[in-house]
């Protein structure tokens, strides 16, 4: 989980000063040191991590916290406000610029994950704001550069303009020129990178931008780098004059120290997070969500906005009537199964709720054999079985064991586990009903 490392520390920290009441500067000065020592163990920029700590030295020992009824709480208050606008403020929405297509070139070393990102970018585009896009292969460089750009092109539902081992710097040229008579919204441009700061790479790129004049330069940075990360941040800001960033493998840096120093060093936003492999994988950077789930305050809203995501509205006004007149069947169970799991891995879920300990959670996973057999024990029933569970006698049982590589016994569970959730789903839709009318929109209550 990201800035899992981190974030231990830092609750483990205030979770000291909370237990002593009552704190004088001494304690305070001494609970800073600590979150010092976390800064940089968490592999932040020793020059953002004294800023940082001095800015919160700053507030915390004044008497708007020494003098303060839960100074615990109100030096939390001050670590995570400070945390926030370290990491940006706010979310940072992308600049399209005056003219159409928009023109977005992404920059970064290899291996940084470029070409994925672009094929996220474009999908996120296409599924929230309605925009069309077009990939664009600049790097002819790497080898299946361009047919993995195809692939996630494809993956992505959106077209990709290439001209294998040609001009890259003409390509990008046409490719807008394509884009322009073909009524296209933007155009991602995936360029060409290298295993270090490479000074032919960079003149190349700084071609393309001169020549497509890019309303938006955002540079690919792996978050697993760390200290890394910020000597690349500041070599392409000083070539490109950056407009943001996208951190990538967020979900897999525990330590956090690339996104706490890269908005700092190059003062440009972070504008997305990679949090995983699929083309869905991709969030919208938000600040003051990151320093609360940092701090253990858990982020509710992204947990609100990922279940937004995954549940179809529509099935669930669907299943809350069906709930209404007891027609809940073990399909519409196993629908909703499958919505919960798109909603994401379980420790990132666990830790966007307040309050829970994630430490305690490491590791955990969903017992993906015990999901395989309830998906294989529902589909070896007939249809009429699934929509009437109570038709299910002994003998039906068997060949539903049979049928589907488990037991009796097994077949036996999922039922029961069906009638519980159905009982359940059935009161809490119920009292929603009773209370908010139209707008219930089923158990989850979103």
């Amino acid at each position: 989980m990201a800035f899992e490392g981190l974030a231990t520390k830092l609750q483990n920290i205030f979770k000291k000063l909370g237990n002593r009441g009552k704190l004088s500067e001494k304690e305070v000065r001494e609970a800073l040191r600590e979150v010092r020592l976390a800064l940089l163990e968490a592999d932040v920029n020793y020059t953002v991590v004294k800023k940082f700590v001095n800015q919160v030295t700053e507030r915390a020992v004044g008497s708007e916290v020494l003098e303060s009824l839960t100074p615990a709480q109100q030096v939390i208050k001050i670590v995570n406000e400070e945390l926030t606008s370290l990491m940006g403020g706010s979310a940072a929405k992308l600049d399209y610029g005056s003219r159409k297509p928009s023109v977005f070139l992404l920059s970064g070393l290899q291996g940084a994950g470029k070409t994925t990102m672009a094929g996220k970018l474009a999908a996120y585009l296409k599924k929230h704001q309605s925009k069309d896009s077009l990939l664009v292969a600049c790097d002819i460089y790497r080898p299946a550069a361009i047919d993995q750009l195809k692939i996630v092109g494809e993956k992505a539902g959106v077209k990709v303009f290439e001209r294998g081992q040609a001009d890259p710097v003409e390509t990008a040229k046409l490719a807008v020129e394509y884009a322009e008579k073909n009524f296209l919204d933007v155009v991602i441009i995936d360029t060409a990178g290298r295993l270090h700061i490479d000074e032919a790479m960079m003149d190349e790129i700084a071609r393309i931008k001169d020549t497509v004049d890019p309303s938006e330069i955002l540079l690919v940075v792996d978050a697993m780098t760390g200290q890394d990360a910020v000597n690349v941040a500041k070599a392409f800001h000083e070539k490109l004059e950056l407009t943001g960033v996208i951190l990538t493998k967020l979900d897999g840096d525990t330590r956090g120290g690339a996104a706490l120093s890269v908005r700092e060093v190059t003062g440009k936003p972070i504008k997305f997070s990679g949090t995983g492999e699929k083309l869905t994988d991709l969030e919208v950077f938000h600040p003051e969500r990151m320093a609360s789930r940092i701090l253990g305050m858990g982020d509710m809203l992204s947990l609100i906005e990922k279940a937004e995501q995954a549940f179809d509205e529509k099935k669930a006004m669907e299943l809350t009537g069906k709930l209404r007149r007891n027609e809940f069947t073990l399909d519409d169970f196993l629908d909703q199964f499958e919505q919960v799991k798109n909603m994401g891995s379980l420790d990132e879920l666990m830790g966007m709720i307040p309050g829970l300990n994630t430490s305690k959670l490491k590791g955990a996973q969903v017992d993906t054999k015990a999901v395989g057999h309830m998906e294989a024990i529902i589909k070896s029933m007939t249809k009429a079985e699934r929509a009437k569970p109570e038709l299910l006698n002994a003998s039906r049982k068997r060949r539903i064991a049979k049928g589907s590589g488990t037991s009796v016994q097994e077949v036996n569970r999922l039922l029961n586990q069906f009638e519980q959730s159905r009982q359940m789903m059935k009161q809490l839709t119920g009292g929603r009903f009773k209370k908010k009318g139209k707008g219930n929109k089923g158990f989850f209550g979103f």
